[in-house]
């Protein structure tokens, strides 16, 4: 068990491992089944289970820990199954981000949130959270951000209920010119606005 591992009932949450990309694509996969996976996640199921395993290997390597710019954790229940993931990635201030906008301040971007629907309102959302930004504080950063699709209800209420605010800001959705997701930022705490 790392250090950096915590307990949420019969979960542990816990950084994903360099060995365990194969065990991260098959969370992916599962999340790009879910039936608001296309409010939610940027790639769906059929892009995500063409690539190749060199990508999956890269992916996992980049978020697990001891690595740098990014961390993803997940709850392992009792039995060894995943049952949820968050990763957050860091934003460097002067960067521009995936969407093309220039990244003003060093934050954190909370992406790929899931929870297995046997899972859901139980607190482990929160608890997947709690460590995400435990680490991003942890890493100095003086926001953290996600995006999220209007209609993506029971998502919106939980960032909302986890104390993210709308910035106002918002996003096209790739490929659904028409379509625009918005942005939800928490700030560190005690650090204002860093402006």
């Amino acid at each position: 068990m790392t250090a950096s591992a915590t307990f949420f009932e019969d979960c542990v949450i816990r950084p994903v491992r360099v060995e365990e990309w194969a065990v991260v694509r098959e969370l992916r996969l599962t999340a790009l089944r879910d039936p608001v996976a296309h409010l939610a996640y940027l790639d769906t199921y059929e892009e995500a289970a063409a690539r190749p395993d060199l990508y999956w290997r890269e992916r996992t390597a980049n978020g697990a820990e001891g690595g740098s710019g990014a961390r993803q954790f997940v709850a392992e229940a009792g039995d060894g199954s995943w049952v949820g993931t968050i990763a957050v990635l860091i934003e460097e201030a002067g960067a521009t981000d995936w969407a093309g906008f220039p990244v003003e301040r060093r934050q954190g971007h909370l992406v790929g949130v899931y929870v297995a629907p046997g899972y859901r309102g139980s607190g482990l959302t929160k608890a997947l959270f709690d460590a995400g930004l435990e680490w991003a504080w942890g890493c100095g950063l003086e926001r953290v951000r996600l995006i999220v699709h209007p209609e993506n209800a029971r998502a919106l209420g939980f960032y909302r209920k986890a104390g993210f605010v709308e910035s106002g800001v918002t996003v096209p959705v790739a490929g659904r010119p028409d379509e625009r997701e918005w942005e939800m930022v928490v700030e560190r705490p005690g650090a204002g606005s860093g402006r």
